[in-house]
């Protein structure tokens, strides 16, 4: 059942996590990492069958973060949810840290994938959707990417793959801000109209608010009754979302805040509750 409460604050905590650490590292990418906030905590405490006692259990659920660099935001949603100490991130980007700027599977529990090559994520969740499909698993496999991510042709293999072997335990969301490192996506490369395209690779297609738990949670029941092809969830969301003066600000993909910003940051996330 849907505890709209607990996923909202799942998600304001998460958000103080990520400033936390990428301040504390000197390096990292917020923006990104905040407007998927509250898309990884729907996930986390609500739809996911996922287990931190049992990590690796064979029926469980698989979250791919494709858009690596948003490692911040997948840490804290582990942290938050006991695979770990959640303060343990904060040794973010360190030398001899498990935290790295993108997430490594040998070394972090709960991690399914080591991300970071754009569009590699989402193709090994292709081929981990299909693997359960081959087993005969109920499991599914959710994907995150980013609206600059789906610029890399890989990323069209992948659907059209997913698409062919009829993988409707497949759910995929993009983060959809519409900022990438270099400015506006229309201006750096054009990626609309995204539903067309990929209902047109032949997916079933879903649009929500981003920021909208109770949207969110609709979306994602929805595409549990989807059969015969895979799913794309649209989240509409803000880069660097719940901190002003980095929303929908490209400079903020990839660059910490100083002392004076993180603690006003924090500020306007609130505290833990």
């Amino acid at each position: 059942m849907l505890n709209v409460d607990e996923v909202k604050n799942a998600a304001r905590n998460m958000r103080q996590d990520i400033i936390k650490a990428i301040s504390a590292a000197g390096s990292g990418h917020p923006g990104g990492s905040l407007s998927a906030a509250d898309i990884i905590a729907t996930l986390y405490f609500y739809k996911m069958n996922v287990n931190p006692e049992a990590p690796d259990m064979v029926n469980r659920d698989r979250f791919v973060l494709s858009k690596g660099h948003a490692a911040p935001a997948l840490y804290a949603a582990l942290g938050r949810k006991g695979f770990f100490d959640v303060e343990e991130m904060y040794s973010l980007r360190k030398i001899g840290s498990i935290f790295q700027g993108h997430p490594d599977m040998k070394k972090i529990p709960g991690v399914e994938m080591s991300t970071g090559s754009l569009g590699q994520g989402f193709s090994t969740s292709v081929g981990m959707a299909l693997a359960n499909k081959l087993d005969g698993r109920k499991s599914k496999v959710y994907v995150l990417l980013g609206d600059g991510e789906i610029q890399e042709g890989i990323v069209w293999e992948a659907a059209m793959s997913a698409a062919h072997y009829k993988l409707d335990n497949l759910v995929a969301i993009l983060d959809n801000n519409g900022l990438q490192i270099d400015g506006r996506n229309d201006d750096v490369m054009k990626v609309e109209p995204v539903y067309e395209k990929f209902e047109s690779f032949g997916w079933e297609v879903m649009e929500a608010d981003g920021h909208d738990i109770e949207e969110l949670a609709e979306k994602l029941d929805a595409a549990d009754e989807v059969e015969g092809k895979p799913v794309m969830i649209i989240a509409r969301t803000v880069k660097g979302k719940g901190v002003s003066f980095m929303e929908d600000e490209a400079g903020w993909h990839g660059k910490a805040p100083n002392a004076e910003e993180t603690e006003k940051a924090l500020a306007e996330l609130g505290g833990e509750q």
